[in-house]
């Protein structure tokens, strides 16, 4: 029951088994059935607020600018408009799912590579508050097309500043070689000449080092280079009023020492705040992750020789969850019953049905020996969770059910099979055999 003791929105109750802010999981795997995707509008709020209230109490005025990677869904993204938060989107429907979720368009900011002339006039139209130019070639791009459609665009120069963020080789962005931001180098050169640009109106920096960082230092570092570098555009003469922070603060999955939102307000007041700058951060995963559960029901048990783990076998599956097959990312796991809550406890491996052998949810997990039909909570899976599931071996979508002040509503609908192949089309010629 540690995972419970560093999760303030989950309960377990000897009746009702477990509770997500208040309300019983079981009755909501019964009702809509499994897999279920969970999200405590509650626990969205709480976070949020104590993020702000970091800064707050570090004398920082701070936009927080919410990751649509992390989580898009709208009831989501309505949740944290109503608590103030603008957008980060990375794509053109990230985009319109903002708009859609009624985030003032002066509240969006466009980051990520690969932005397509589509997708940058659509920002261009759009009014947004600031697109996070990625290289030279998309910023020529940009000032083109601004020109031609007589628009302009609010533009930072993301910055590479080579620092490695101490995390995943897969999410980490800062460093060099990685694919995203401009080389540190070249920042002033190409700063210079987007001040000269027809449709750009540059107004300062922006950089992102990586996700899941579990330590203050590479934030430091990374700001530090930053600061740096405002003062030497400054020196020249040219206008430097915005600095994007980015997002990367992590969170706590297992028994990771995570560090509080206070950390990260701390490096960036330290670094950034004496230089009288528009400042502005990304939270994502900081926020969603503890948000969210994926319920899922045990399908079958699979004994194994001694010395080797048993199999449960759960109707969750890798195109759900896709972390731990893909990041080897460790999630928490509890049984809702109550009766289980204090049993023993033996090494099992969590699997789903799916065609792959990485369909492992967790390995040599110590879990009580839960029964057929028995049902589990995933933790911390409301980031980069229900929004990065797929569709993989003919799986249908899992219904999504969002929780507040003790309610609960279906947000989304389990996807019906039939929809999986609604938009397939048969060619003529094989359609008239």
């Amino acid at each position: 029951m540690n995972l419970l003791a560093s999760r303030p929105s989950l309960h377990m109750d000897g009746q009702d088994g477990l509770l997500f802010e208040g309300v019983p999981l079981q009755t909501i795997a019964s009702a809509v059935g499994t897999p279920c995707w969970v999200t405590g509008a509650g626990t969205l709020r709480r976070r949020t607020r104590n993020l702000r209230k970091a800064f707050t109490e570090r004398g920082i005025d701070i936009s927080l600018h919410y990751a649509l990677k992390a989580n898009d869904h709208l009831a989501t993204l309505t949740v944290l408009h109503q608590e103030g938060c603008g957008a980060d989107v990375v794509s053109g429907g990230e985009l319109r799912r903002a708009l859609a979720a009624g985030i003032s368009p002066s509240q969006i900011v466009f980051s990520g590579v690969g932005k397509t002339d589509a997708e940058l006039m659509l920002a261009l139209q759009e009014d947004i508050g600031q697109i996070n130019v990625e290289s030279v070639e998309e910023l020529r791009r940009l000032s083109h097309l601004a020109r031609a459609s007589s628009l302009t665009a609010r533009v930072a120069l993301r910055v590479n500043p080579h620092i490695d963020a101490e995390t995943h080789d897969k999410i980490s962005t800062g460093r060099l070689g990685d694919k995203f931001g401009i080389d540190w180098a070249d920042v002033p050169a190409l700063y210079r000449e987007a001040s000269t640009l027809p449709g750009i109106d540059i107004r300062g920096l922006a950089t992102h080092i990586g996700s899941q960082i579990l330590s203050p230092a590479p934030f430091k570092a990374a700001y530090a280079r930053i600061a740096e570098m405002v003062v030497g555009l400054r020196e020249e003469g040219l206008s430097v009023s915005v600095v994007d922070c980015g997002g990367g603060l992590g969170v706590r999955y297992r028994d990771e020492l995570a560090p509080p939102p206070a950390a990260l307000a701390g490096a960036i007041a330290e670094t950034l705040g004496h230089l009288d700058l528009k400042l502005a951060i990304e939270p994502g995963r900081w926020i969603a992750a503890p948000a969210g559960v994926l319920l899922a029901s045990v399908i079958d048990l699979k004994a194994q020789r001694e010395g080797i783990s048993d199999f449960v076998i759960v109707d969750a599956a890798m195109n759900d969850l896709a972390r731990p097959s893909l990041y080897g990312a460790w999630h928490g796991i509890i049984p809702l019953a109550p009766d289980l809550a204090y049993a023993e406890t033996a090494p099992q491996t969590v699997v789903g049905p799916v065609c792959e052998s990485s369909d492992v949810l967790a390995k040599d997990r110590l879990l009580p020996a839960v029964r057929t039909g028995d049902q589990i909570a995933i933790l911390d899976t409301g980031a980069y969770g229900a929004v990065m599931s797929s569709t993989y071996n003919s799986r249908p979508l899992a219904a999504q059910v969002m929780i507040e002040n003790g309610q609960w509503q279906v947000v989304r609908k389990r996807q019906r099979v039939e929809a999986l192949w609604g938009d397939d089309s048969i060619p003529e010629w094989l359609d008239s055999e």
